[in-house]
């Protein structure tokens, strides 16, 4: 792969959640939303090892432009990965479970080499049993970030990333299918998160120990088949969701008004006309980029 088609994928992630088309489709679902229509990039590994994704803009209906692939190794589960650049340099990395071990991989292109490096260093064993990683997303705030694991039994995790020191555990979601992060503010971290009874809810966790999650029901009903959930910032207080039903690899993209329990408006913006093959999703974001979609 040249470098020039990587460099393409890693524009394409720095610009997810800004607008990058005119305004020609999209109308606003929430004060403070863009004008224009949103993008996001919404990244994948598939069941080869690959990583690779699909940039999706937000007009109606969607868009979608699939990038480049690069060999990783196999993996189960992914939390979001954040990309960088410098001038011929560019680099992407996240947290990742292959097989029982909790990584940190990266993904380097020197502007030399025409294949990419590909690292990563073990975090630890035991991960196995865990179905959903995620982790926040701050930006400039000055907090510390917090990594969350659900295990197949139900209970949700939380670690401080600094030191990956364990913050506590609660049980009860045994029937989460899939979540994503879609805020990350000065007191609390929210999870968006479908049942497998098809309801959508947020869990909103304070900051505060010990570990109290706040659940609000979104929708009853409707959203059983997706097995991915992937979120991203648009304008000051919206998500822009891309929700991936494993079984057909299709995804549909739906712009989400700031969370309200029951009144949050959810505008679904239609299939995304490209397919989504990974057998994982997650987000893709620039080092500084923040959610606050609850």
């Amino acid at each position: 792969m040249s470098l020039k088609r990587v460099s393409a994928l890693i524009a394409m992630a720095l610009v997810a959640g800004a607008t990058a088309v005119p305004a020609s489709a999209t109308p606003t679902v929430a004060a403070g939303a863009s004008v224009d229509p949103c993008a996001m990039y919404v990244g994948a590994f598939d069941v080869a090892g690959n990583s690779g994704g699909v940039r999706v803009v937000a007009t109606k209906p969607p868009t979608g432009k699939p990038g480049s692939k690069v060999k990783v190794f196999p993996v189960k589960e992914s939390a979001v990965w954040y990309v960088s650049a410098l001038t011929g340099q560019s680099w992407s990395y996240g947290k990742v479970i292959s097989g029982s071990g909790l990584y940190d991989a990266q993904i380097s292109w020197d502007g030399v080499e025409p294949e990419p490096e590909v690292t990563s260093h073990r975090l630890g064993g035991g991960w196995d049993r865990f179905t959903q990683i995620e982790e926040s997303q701050t930006g400039y705030l000055q907090r510390a970030k917090y990594f969350y694991g659900l295990r197949d039994d139900g209970v949700l995790f939380r670690w401080n990333l600094k030191g990956f020191k364990a913050l506590g555990s609660y049980p009860g979601f045994a029937s989460v299918k899939a979540m994503t992060m879609i805020s990350g503010t000065a007191t609390y971290d929210t999870l968006l998160a479908t049942t497998r009874g098809g309801a959508l809810y947020t869990i909103r966790i304070p900051l505060t120990s010990p570990m109290k999650p706040i659940v609000k029901q979104v929708r009853a009903k409707g959203w059983g088949s997706f097995d991915s959930l992937v979120a991203a910032k648009c304008g000051k207080q919206s998500t822009l969701l891309t929700a991936v039903d494993h079984d057909t690899d299709s995804a549909y993209l739906y712009a989400v008004g700031h969370a309200t329990g029951p009144t949050t408006p959810i505008q679904n913006l239609g299939k995304i006309p490209t397919p989504f093959p990974g057998t994982t999703h997650h987000p893709v974001a620039g080092e500084t980029d923040d959610l606050f979609g609850e």
